[in-house]
């Protein structure tokens, strides 16, 4: 067992190796684990740039989970964005769940239900934003939720290199310029929201038919099945497949389109893994429930704009931000 504590780094700056912990007091509350074997080992760094903070996690396995039990009275309300640096990042929120890989991002609602998991060795970067700030309401932000996000042409693209220059040089930049760029973070994910949310499918989750959302999950525990189809999902919860269908109208997606692309984003997530033991393409491919090479092929394509050997090569060199999902 390794001995956890707590150390100044620098002037404005705090890191931990009790990873939950850390966790608990700058993100917000989690529910501790009950197997202490299975805590994560690494570390986790604060950086305070004014009312945003940063939250720099290097660590094995994690797991980390926020319960429906709401916030203490008077408990600022916040949102965090994630945003993964190496290893691929599983949320789920909202009836939603998402691989988010490097040159990805995601907001979770910091006063909600949330689960934030990964397997193996990963470098993770939070970023949490009170969200008086954001000036952003909620329906819009309960849309985004749990979705793996690119950000978009022109202004959006300013984000990401933002975010790594603060990375680099956080311990040289002076609190009163620390504020300026707090405040400059929260108004391009402000900014984010509003131009990824006029592009989100389908209704908020409170206006879902409550099978809808069964049935998403039910498709996201199954997506390995080759057999997974509207027939199958149909007879699983007892309904005919017609009514199946027309679930889903308002969702403005096909349970097919859906599966099949819930495919794609997991299979990106596995791609874009780096090591000598990374997948082949067709094992993958064949992992998620694709039946052919062929097929997976124009199925990556048709979501990524890239055939999957070229999107790869673009995730092992850090540019795979370049392409954005089409949906």
């Amino acid at each position: 067992m390794s001995t956890r504590s707590t150390t100044a780094v620098s002037p404005g700056t705090e890191t931990s190796t009790d990873v939950e912990s850390a966790f608990a007091r700058w993100l917000t509350p989690l529910v501790t684990p009950d197997d202490t074997d299975r805590r994560a080992d690494g570390s986790v760094s604060l950086r305070q740039f004014g009312y945003v903070r940063m939250l720099t996690c290097a660590s094995g396995s994690l797991r980390l989970v926020r319960g429906p039990r709401p916030a203490a009275p008077g408990k600022e309300e916040a949102v965090a964005l994630l945003v993964p640096r190496v290893g691929t990042v599983r949320l789920v929120q909202d009836g939603r769940g998402a691989s988010v890989v490097p040159g990805e991002s995601a907001l979770i609602d910091l006063r909600r239900a949330f689960t934030v998991e990964h397997e193996g060795a990963a470098r993770t970067l939070f970023l949490r934003l009170p969200l008086h700030a954001l000036h952003v309401p909620s329906v819009p932000l309960r849309s985004l939720t749990a979705r793996a996000l690119l950000p978009p042409a022109g202004s959006g693209a300013v984000l990401p290199a933002l975010l790594r220059h603060l990375e680099t040089s956080a311990p040289r930049v002076s609190a009163p310029l620390g504020e300026r760029l707090g405040g400059l973070v929260t108004d391009l994910v402000a900014g984010l929201v509003e131009d990824l949310a006029e592009d989100t499918e389908g209704p908020p989750e409170d206006d879902r038919h409550p099978l809808v959302v069964t049935i998403r999950q039910y498709i996201d525990r199954h997506l390995g099945d080759p057999e997974l189809s509207a027939d199958l999902i149909a007879a699983a919860h007892l309904i005919s497949v017609r009514y199946l269908h027309r679930l889903f109208e308002a969702e403005g997606v096909t349970v097919g389109r859906l599966i099949q692309r819930q495919r794609v984003e997991r299979c990106a997530g596995e791609l874009a893994r780096r090591g000598r033991s990374s997948p082949s393409i067709a094992v993958v491919a064949a992992r998620w429930g694709f039946r052919s090479p062929a097929h997976f092929s124009r199925a990556f394509k048709s979501v990524y704009g890239h055939p999957p050997q070229q999107w790869r090569r673009m995730a092992m060199s850090g540019t795979a931000d370049a392409p954005r999902a089409r949906v």
